[in-house]
């Protein structure tokens, strides 16, 4: 995929948010994983962001992720507390917080060792999912099955932000050249927080610039099968992008395919290259598909008992 980078797709690279990470290897929910419930004559072929971002809080079902990381929703999700000893959530006026139990978890025990690493007291979290999942209001493809959390590349100073500063303060970029390297604000304990983050089995992948990925490749030591869970992908030089496994026994989630076998260190620094030394786009190629708003249709069944459980 890397190899056939178009110049337009190269300056994507300029995004900071997770804009399209959902086809950084995600498998396509083409068709419900259970019989489509009937979907309400109110709710029929209007855009599902509509009726998702309007959940102000979870479920009351069992937890569970339905579908994939970008055409599914969840049931029963959890909030990550706005505060806690070594995190705290970023923009709470966006109503992001939310997620599975397992994501929770992974998100405050590793908060806990990030602590442990000189100059970070924790970590600032960003965007997780609405409280039902489902497609976002804004700025998201992914982030629907309560499996997917953004992390700052901010080591945080303070954990006692007000709810305004929350929605002021910034992350820092680490990239230069347009994502072909860091910049003088990366840190070793960057890649410490990285690692940490990678190396707990509940993680799929982590989506990160790849100038980032390079850098440590060329740095590791030791133990790097961590590595080859972290990804090149656009944008994602302001927070790293983690994604969960599908819970065990979790029979209505889509799992992405595995990373491919090895580092991933020899993609990344095509990633690199190709940044560069933009390739001539490919003039057979198709011309691309605009993205259009998912609708109930698109989403498995269960979907629609989601948004109708009290």
């Amino acid at each position: 995929m890397a190899r056939h980078l178009t110049l337009a797709a190269l300056l994507a690279l300029t995004l900071s948010g997770c804009i399209g990470s959902d086809d950084a290897g995600t498998k396509v929910q083409t068709t419900a994983i259970s019989t489509q419930a009937e979907i309400p004559a109110t709710m029929q072929g209007k855009p599902a962001k509509a009726f998702f971002g309007a959940q102000p809080v979870a479920s009351r079902q069992s937890p569970a992720s339905f579908g994939g990381y970008s055409r599914g929703c969840q049931a029963g999700a959890v909030q990550l507390p706005e505060t806690g000893p070594t995190w705290q959530a970023m923009r709470l006026s966006r109503n992001r917080n939310w997620a599975q139990p397992v994501t929770v978890d992974y998100v405050q025990d590793l908060s806990r060792k990030v602590a442990q690493i000189p100059g970070w007291k924790g970590i600032y979290v960003g965007d997780m999912s609405q409280p039902r999942g489902g497609s976002m209001t804004s700025g998201h493809a992914s982030h629907q099955s309560g499996l997917d959390a953004d992390i700052w590349l901010l080591a945080p100073q303070r954990l006692n932000l007000s709810r305004a500063e929350r929605e002021s303060i910034s992350s820092v970029s680490l990239r230069r050249a347009n994502g072909a390297y860091t910049n003088d604000k990366w840190t070793r304990q960057h890649m410490e927080v990285l690692k940490a983050a990678a190396s707990d089995p509940r993680v799929a992948r982590i989506f990160l610039f790849p100038g980032a990925k390079v850098k440590m490749c060329d740095e590791a030591t030791g133990d790097r099968s961590w590595l080859r869970k972290i990804r090149p992908w656009y944008g994602h030089h302001y927070h790293f992008h983690v994604r969960l496994n599908c819970p065990r026994g979790a029979s209505g989630c889509v799992d992405q395919d595995a990373p491919p076998p090895g580092d991933g260190c020899a993609e990344a620094r095509q990633w690199v290259s190709n940044i560069l030394n933009p390739p001539p786009p490919d003039p057979n190629a198709p011309a691309p598909r605009p993205r259009r708003d998912l609708t109930l249709a698109d989403l498995p069944g269960q979907c629609v008992s989601v948004l109708q459980s009290p």
